[in-house]
């Protein structure tokens, strides 16, 4: 049976982040010919529209409201609800990111539906959607299945595989407007602690420290490593702790949770709070100098050694290499 599907396109300075791509890949799993629909906030989201049908969408609703230009949980919630009742979607489908994890469970809760979050993996049994999230830290995996009529669940950024673009799409683009009142929050000033580099949650590649960095200074080579490799850097929470680095590049259960393509952990110890925030990565690289560090149990290549002698030559290496292939 055909389904209706709603991606919400989050942004970010302008430009829609990968994992709605991803969403509406998502959709496109799960849709069996029915209509794809993606949503998209602020005064500037019609510039979005051209991309989000090259991704998959049939029919963008544009909700050019200033007031959603910085992201607050009461505007995009009135926001949300309202465009629900418009569009009557039989799935809804949101990026597990910092915004996502905080817009999806007020809308179950204002519209009352049932949320699944975190998803790694999405197919149809018999018409009816199976998600698949992981449980206990990384350990394990749960299929579930809504018993709602419409469904609202987040996918976990880097889990979907992306569609590739084409050029040729176009949709349709139907302007919504959404009446916002007794906002009790405004946003003054956003100041981003962050780098500007490649978002942590959605690089394909992350250089994480941890204490055996020794030193703020420390990460520089981790730093110059990633940016040969395109790819961010992250940290452990003991490095986070010792204000080695911000903890917005802290990695774990109470940080953020990442599924790069490749993951180097460069000393760290490998504690089971930093494994759950990393242990999905399809390859993993330890560095450390300590062989019975418990990160090798989970990596899939060790290299026991002092990290500022390994990584200086694996950066030199990786130059000479990508510089071969240019």
């Amino acid at each position: 049976m055909s389904k209706k599907i709603l991606v919400f396109a989050e942004t970010r300075e302008g430009n829609v982040r990968k994992v709605s791509y991803e969403c509406l890949s998502a959709a496109h799993r799960i849709a069996e010919g029915g209509e794809i629909v993606a949503a998209v906030f602020g005064s500037h989201s019609s510039q979005q529209v051209t991309s989000l049908a090259q991704y998959g969408a049939s029919q963008v609703y544009v909700v050019s409201n200033k007031q959603l230009d910085p992201y607050t949980a009461e505007a995009y919630t009135q926001a949300f609800t309202q465009l629900l009742s418009a569009v009557q979607p039989d799935v809804i489908l949101i990026g597990h990111t910092a915004l996502g994890k905080d817009l999806a469970p007020r809308v179950a809760a204002r519209v009352g539906l049932g949320l699944v979050s975190d998803v790694t993996d999405l197919s149809v049994d018999a018409g009816e959607v199976v998600f698949t999230r992981p449980i206990y830290a990384g350990k394990a995996f749960q299929k579930k299945k809504s018993v709602e009529n419409t469904i609202l669940a987040t996918i976990r950024p880097n889990n979907i595989t992306m569609k590739e673009a084409d050029i040729h799409r176009i949709a349709n683009q139907v302007d919504f407007a959404v009446d916002i009142k007794d906002l009790k929050t405004t946003i003054k000033e956003i100041v981003r602690k962050a780098s500007n580099g490649v978002d942590l949650a959605e690089a394909k590649v992350v250089v994480s420290g941890g204490r055996g960095v020794k030193s703020a200074e420390g990460f520089a080579p981790l730093r110059e490593l990633a940016e040969v490799l395109g790819g961010a850097v992250g940290a452990s929470r003991g490095a986070c702790d010792a204000e080695y680095c911000d903890y917005s590049l802290q990695i774990g259960q109470t940080g953020k949770v990442v599924t790069p393509d490749l993951y180097i952990a460069c000393g760290i110890s490998g504690a089971i709070q930093h494994v759950a925030g990393m242990s999905n990565a399809k390859v993993i690289v330890a560095i450390n100098k300590d062989p019975e560090a418990p990160i090798f149990k989970i990596a899939d290549y060790g290299i026991v050694g002092d990290l500022f002698e390994v990584i200086p030559l694996l950066t030199e290496e990786f130059k000479n290499m990508l510089n071969t292939k240019d």
